[in-house]
C-alpha cells in the first residue's frame, strides 16, 4: 500500500531577512572608514617678508595642547569673535591684521572655528608658519 506523502513549502521567514538585512547594515558601517583628508596638500600664501604685512593689531596662537590664546591670554572659541571685535574696534580695513599661529598638529576641526571666528569679526587673517627644517 502506497502512503501518500504530506507536501511542506519551504520558505525563508521574512522576518529572518530583516535581521540578516540588519547585521549586514551594522558590519558594514563598523568597517566603513571616514574619508581622511590628511593626504590633501596645500600651498599657504607667501608673504616675502612677513614686515610687509604691518604690525599685528591681535595675535592668536592654538597650542600643542590645542588650546587658544588671545594676545597671549587662554580664551574660549565660542568668546572669541567679541572679544576680536572689541580689539580691532575701529581699525581701518586695511590694518585690521590677526595673526595665527596653528601648532603643527592640530587639525581642522580647531583651527576652522577660529579662523570662522576672525572672519566674523572682520579681522585679515595672516597666518604664520613656522618654517620647515632640513632633515
Amino acid at each position: 500500500m502506497k502512503v501518500a506523502r504530506r507536501q511542506f513549502s519551504a520558505s525563508v521567514p521574512s522576518f529572518a531577512m530583516g535581521d540578516i538585512g540588519f547585521l549586514l547594515l551594522i558590519f558594514f558601517v563598523i568597517l566603513a572608514r571616514v574619508q581622511d583628508d590628511s593626504h590633501v596638500q596645500w600651498d599657504p600664501a607667501q608673504l616675502p617678508d612677513i614686515e610687509q604685512a604691518g604690525a599685528p593689531v591681535v595675535n592668536v596662537a592654538i597650542d600643542s595642547a590645542y588650546k587658544t590664546y588671545l594676545n597671549g591670554e587662554e580664551i574660549p572659541n565660542d568668546q572669541l569673535a567679541g572679544k576680536l571685535e572689541t580689539l580691532l574696534g575701529d581699525t581701518p580695513a586695511g590694518a585690521r591684521n590677526v595673526f595665527l599661529k596653528v601648532h603643527k598638529e592640530a587639525n581642522a576641526k580647531h583651527f576652522e572655528p577660529v579662523i570662522e571666528a576672525i572672519g566674523q569679526a572682520g579681522g585679515d587673517l595672516v597666518h604664520i608658519l613656522e618654517p620647515e627644517t632640513e632633515r
